[in-house]
């Protein structure tokens, strides 16, 4: 028994001990990938000549915008070529991408680099220093977050395929060589810009992507790739990764493309891409996921007349998905902040109190944790409640004198009580 003297500083001890915070930190909304995109290509870039000087076009890129906004995307992307003639039509696209609270993946390229529009070709070092200049020349055109990718599938222009010219290590010095020209001209205009999205061909990617040129264009590997199956596409994100060292980037993916898929229905369509974004909720190495693409194709979410496809519903479903939540704790019901929670491809940070929540997959009856925390012992569980919050206790890798202290004070305050 406690003497009545001493009642005041056990209580006092123990709510030092047990007292949870109550504040909590604004968080973001929990996703599966840092990048959650949806392509719109062949209005963005294939109608820019065309609807130039057509005001009411505005009213399509507004409900564009609207509705990829709807699904829980992150970023927009934009094919609009970066040739001066095409800028103010690219600015209508970025202005109403802002509207919607949409970062802005820069998906186009120099029309001379394919000869689109009938633009004369353009050689490797006329693209960099373009590149150089457009970032220096339209620093209002960014914002932090958003994406820019000088040159998407860039074996399509230029000298050609490195393939079938034989000049890896060309391709390869002119993508590194143009990297550190982004890195340095965003840079100076102050913009966090990702600029290492280098969208490619997945063989390609087998091709020029080696540990050495991955750690050169920071670490991350995009591919536009198609295929088959969902877990072909899972088998060959996992090859790429492996092969390269780097996290992956779907810079394009969609179904279906006809010379590949057939003619399917578009229940059919909606049942691929849920199996294959199944498939890449489990894979850490996948960091982000741009959709190909909003309408004008085989693989479009919306129909012409504005009617989604159930597809839509089922992007949106990964886009937005449900979240799971609790604490992450140490064995005396302390908090412990920063602690790094992540279940496939989804990860979360603990706040100051301990909390966290994490996306899962809404068929899933289960999700599994790893959690990991500076000064404490790892840990994995897998939990069937995910209905309510959870408080995981994790132990010190070493319980210093006063942890162990007051360790000993709760379990005799637990006994007495």
């Amino acid at each position: 028994m406690i003497h009545n003297k001493n009642l005041k500083w056990f209580l006092f001890i123990s709510l030092l001990v047990f007292l949870p915070t109550i504040a909590l930190a604004e968080i973001g909304k929990p996703k599966f990938w840092q990048v959650q995109s949806i392509d719109t290509v062949k209005y963005s870039r294939d109608l820019a000549r065309e609807k130039m000087e057509d005001a009411k076009f505005d009213a399509v890129i507004e409900k564009q915008m609207a509705q990829i906004a709807s699904t829980g995307a992150t970023h927009v992307a934009l094919g609009t070529p970066y040739d001066k003639e095409f800028l103010p039509f690219l600015k209508r696209w970025v202005a109403s991408a802002r509207k919607h609270n949409l970062k802005v993946w820069f998906r186009g390229n120099w029309s001379g680099w394919e000869g689109w529009f009938e633009y004369p070709i353009i050689t490797r070092d006329e693209h960099i220093s373009k590149t150089e200049n457009f970032i220096l020349d339209n620093g209002n055109l960014f914002q932090d977050g958003d994406i820019f990718t000088a040159c998407p599938e860039c074996e399509n222009g230029g000298l050609g395929d490195p393939r079938n010219n034989g000049d890896v290590t060309g391709h390869r010095n002119f993508l590194i060589k143009e990297h550190k020209v982004m890195e340095s001209a965003f840079r100076k205009i102050g913009k966090k810009v990702i600029y290492n999205f280098n969208s490619m061909n997945g063989d390609v990617a087998r091709l020029i992507m080696d540990k050495k040129t991955t750690t050169a264009l920071g670490g991350v590997v995009t591919i536009d790739h198609y295929v088959r199956t969902p877990e072909k596409l899972a088998l060959d994100i996992q090859e790429i990764s492996k092969q390269s060292g780097g996290v992956i980037v779907l810079g394009e993916t969609g179904v279906p493309i006809p010379d590949i898929h057939g003619r399917i229905t578009d229940e059919a369509q909606a049942k691929w891409m849920k199996d294959a974004l199944g498939y890449l909720t489990k894979m850490p190495e996948v960091i982000g996921v741009n959709y190909w693409l909003s309408y004008g194709g085989a693989t479009s979410l919306w129909r012409d007349n504005g009617t989604p496809k159930p597809i839509v519903d089922t992007l949106k479903s990964y886009y937005t998905p449900k979240v799971f939540s609790g604490y992450i704790m140490d064995t005396l019901n302390k908090p412990i902040a920063l602690a790094k929670i992540r279940s496939g491809s989804a990860s979360a940070t603990s706040l100051a109190n301990g909390y966290f929540e994490i996306p899962y997959v809404p068929e899933n009856e289960s999700i599994y944790l790893s959690i990991t925390a500076e000064g404490y012992v790892s840990k994995v569980i897998t939990t069937y409640d995910l209905n309510n919050k959870i408080e995981i206790q994790l132990e010190k890798s070493k319980e210093g004198f006063w942890f162990r202290t007051l360790k000993f004070i709760r379990n005799l305050f637990s006994f007495v009580f």
